[in-house]
């Protein structure tokens, strides 16, 4: 600070807000030198993130073009842009921003310093009418250090004689550097005395404000156009504090944008070189699907965090939100982590799924479960918990091994997390507290479908490490759930049967029985991100697509006339059909997404379409046999991606609404890229390749398709209390410590006592002899706890029925 400082005023500025999630890029070098990512919007920089991949330091940087007097056109809003790809697999870019009024045309080539935190923009400048002399053109930059838009510093000042304009907040700093002179800088606060208001109202800079301290700030500058002949490179260069980021800013610009983008390409290239060739069906005049999405996986990994994967390089909806959404879509959700990686490994990346399951590895919850989302350190953000994100990981690990991307030493490192991770989820499961869309406990069928998959891959995977007792009870525990999968969510008899002429079908999630006569499928389940009125549905009326996991993991065939009259449900309440083919919406009553007048989801909305099950689906088609029309839904998938071939978490349902750039079939305002879609797309185009699904565990297949394995069991346990069981049956008691079962099945005229075993996964487990029982008895029993040696104090009644029916 100097006393010769010229302080903006407007302190503090308006509340700070981040920017549009549709992007149309995103990159990063592969070097290990560099670690600053940027994305792309409406032709300029958007969030660009440093030094890890969940901490964005910018809200974005774009250009103003002025002729000093009466015209002022901003690049972001008064240009139509167009990104193209540098090279196939490549996220360096090309954009051209062409003025509405044809005045101007900006052509910028857009990549990362391989060699330093900084990122560069090839800018050259062209004048459509008149000369460049008759033009003034800014560069206007919001820094949000550290995921904040407030309480950020900024000033104007010099690294080593090269002026610069610079912004720092809690130990990260940014510097701006130019190959050519700057005319004028000037930092304010935003909303006041920013470069923006500035030039709006003057069509030039008379502002020169040289500090802005604690607030939502931006820094302006005029680039000195007829000194490049309208050509220059910028230099955003980051660090520890403003010395680093100036260091890395002069230096860039030393070492010139040509060698940098040799490296870059090259980089890249040799990466793109080690993964299997699946685009060889590409069709003219349209992206390279293969290579972005590989790319976009890529992207999304933090590399001082290794095999750490973030959903999103975006923040859906960003324009409406501010600094009390920190985390947006760039966390680590281990089960869209899971779903990269295993798109990487149906590319060919072994690599890249061997350092993601030891990202997994090391942030896997002492218990055995994963946060519901976390920061690329493994602290959690959000803090549900969601049983398919333990069971995942499990089956990443077998696939994996599968695909011989994992050595017999890998195994042994990665079964201690395994046992973990299925220890926890026979202690927990089969229900969840949150279903897949991370909203509501339940039975749901992606959950169990997931769960009962894990514990049999886990069974083979145990027995490679000589644990066959484990083996053994991890399949019996299978057998089990599997069993159970119609008395949890399939229904029956309802008003729905009747309308769609349909047997039964597979509801979205089914609450547990807790008795009083109510079946599970009448109770009541909450709705989330809907108003009030809406905010409940009776579980019989509630379906998804995540039924067609239940083919996805092997469980049901995918001619099982249960899932043929599920699908025939979903398709009528569900399915979005568009020029381009067919959508599916989550479930019906969905309230994530923007509201009808297309304003923005703000906690309640509309669900909208999501491209990744159009993908699911086409895995579906796959299994049924219809290649045909899983390729169709391929490319009706392709469809729904941006122009540059990014595909969005939601597309847009509803009749166009231009003044909000949402359009019928097209991205909506919601995350984009969404690293899940495009891990779907790729192992899409890997099991249209085999010809199979390529994830569809084989244990499941074999066990339950060809061999139609039974469970001789019914598992009673204090998370899961039955109160029956069919004749035939044997009552499994399971508890969390030793213990002996007091038990009798004649009102206590004869007694047994069974002492449990250790299942060697932290529940014990006791197997009464009720096969003979017949129907209309009654199990009664108590349990004994050796070590503080006590009674449990009162007694469980199960009773022996006939095989029950389910209806509403």
């Amino acid at each position: 600070m100097s006393p010769s400082d010229r302080f903006a005023p407007g302190w503090p500025g308006i509340p700070a807000r981040w920017t549009s999630s549709a992007k149309s890029g995103v990159g990063v070098s592969l070097s290990n030198m560099s670690h600053v990512w940027f994305t792309l919007s409406h032709g300029i920089f958007n969030e660009i993130y440093y030094p890890r991949i969940d901490q964005a330091c910018v809200r974005d940087m774009g250009l103003i073009v002025t002729d000093g007097a009466d015209f002022f056109s901003e690049e972001k809003r008064d240009a139509v842009s167009e990104v193209q790809w540098l090279a196939d697999g490549v996220p360096a870019f090309r954009v051209v921003s062409r003025c509405r009024k044809g005045r101007y045309r900006i052509e910028k080539t857009i990549l990362t310093d391989s060699k330093r935190d900084t990122v560069l923009q090839q800018t050259r400048f062209f004048a459509q009418e008149g000369e460049i002399s008759s033009y003034r053109l800014y560069v206007l930059l919001a820094p949000h250090l550290g995921n904040h838009g407030a309480g950020n510093t900024a000033w104007v000042d010099e690294y080593k004689g090269i002026p610069m304009l610079f912004a720092e907040r809690d130990g990260s700093a940014l510097a701006l550097a130019c190959s050519v002179p700057w005319r004028n800088r000037s930092v304010g606060f935003v909303g006041f005395s920013d470069g923006w208001q500035d030039l709006v109202s003057h069509k030039k800079m008379t502002w020169d404000y040289t500090r802005a301290e604690n607030g939502n700030i931006a820094l302006t500058a005029e680039v000195d156009l007829e000194s490049g002949n309208g050509g220059f490179l910028l230099a955003l260069g980051f660090g520890r504090n403003a010395a680093e980021a100036g260091n890395r800013a002069r230096a860039a610009l030393q070492d010139g944008f040509d060698a940098a983008q040799s490296e870059y390409v090259e980089g890249w290239n040799r990466w793109q070189g080690l993964l299997l060739p699946l685009d060889t069906d590409r069709g003219l005049g349209r992206p390279n699907f293969y290579r972005v999405s590989t790319t976009v996986l890529r992207v999304h990994e933090a590399f001082n965090f290794p095999g750490g994967i973030i959903a999103s390089l975006s923040i859906p909806w960003g324009f409406s939100k501010g600094d009390n959404d920190l985390g947006g879509y760039h966390l680590a959700w281990p089960r869209d982590l899971v779903g990269s990686a295993g798109g990487l490994l149906a590319a060919g990346g072994h690599e890249e799924v061997r350092r993601a399951l030891c990202y997994l590895q090391a942030t896997q919850e002492a218990d055995g479960h994963w946060a519901q989302n976390m920061w690329l350190d493994g602290s959690p953000y959000w803090n549900g918990i969601q049983m398919d994100e333990t069971a995942l990981p499990v089956l990443l690990v077998d696939l994996s091994r599968r695909e011989k991307a994992l050595a017999a030493d890998d195994m042994a490192r990665f079964w201690p997390m395994v046992r973990q991770a299925v220890a926890y989820l026979v202690r927990n499961g089969p229900v969840s507290p949150q279903d897949r869309w991370e909203e509501d406990p339940g039975y749901s069928p992606f959950t169990v479908a997931a769960e009962i998959a894990a514990l049999l891959a886990a069974a083979d995977l145990a027995e490679m490490q000589q644990e066959q007792s484990i083996a053994t009870y991890l399949r019996e525990t299978a057998d089990v759930w599997n069993a159970s999968i119609d008395r949890w969510i399939y229904v029956k008899g309802t008003d729905w049967c009747r309308e769609f002429e349909v047997a039964g079908y597979y509801v979205r999630i089914a609450p547990v029985e807790t008795g009083g006569g109510v079946s599970r499928f009448q109770k009541s389940v909450p709705i989330k991100n809907v108003a009030p009125g809406q905010a409940e549905s009776p579980a019989y009326h509630l379906v998804s697509p995540d039924a067609l996991a239940l083919v996805r993991f092997g469980l049901r065939s995918a001619d099982d006339p249960r899932i043929l009259d599920t699908v025939k449900l979903v398709d009528a309440l569900l399915r979005v059909e568009t020029q381009q083919g067919s959508v599916w919406r989550r479930y019906n009553g969905d309230g994530y997404g923007e509201h009808g007048d297309g304003e923005p989801f703000d906690g309640t909305g509309i669900g909208r379409c999501w491209p990744l099950l159009t993908g699911e689906r086409a895995h579906y088609e796959l299994a049924a046999g219809r290649e045909g029309d899983a390729r169709q839904l391929q490319a009706a998938m392709e469809t729904f991606a941006g122009a540059e071939g990014l595909f969005p978490e939601q597309i847009w349902d509803g009749a166009d609404l231009p003044e909000r750039e949402l359009f019928f079939g097209r991205p909506s305002g919601s995350a984009m890229p969404l690293a899940w879609a495009h891990a779907e797309y790729l192992k899409l185009l890997r099991s249209l390749h085999d010809g199979r699904v390529f994830d569809m565990p084989p244990q499941t297949v074999q066990r339950y398709l060809v061999e139609k394995t039974e469970s001789p069991f019914m598992v009673w346990r204090f998370n899961h209390k039955i109160r029956s069981l069919p004749a035939g049956k044997i009552l499994r008691i399971e508890t969390l410590a030793p213990a002996v079962i007091h038990w009798s099945d004649d009102e206590w005229h004869t007694v047994h006592d069974d002492k449990t075993r250790d299942t060697g996964l932290s529940i014990h487990s006791a197997d009464l002899a009720t096969e003979l029982l017949s129907a209309g008895k009654e199990i009664k029993f108590t349990i004994y706890w050796p070590d503080p040696g006590h009674y449990e104090g009162n007694d469980f009644v199960v009773s022996v029925d006939s095989p029950p029916q389910v209806f509403c």
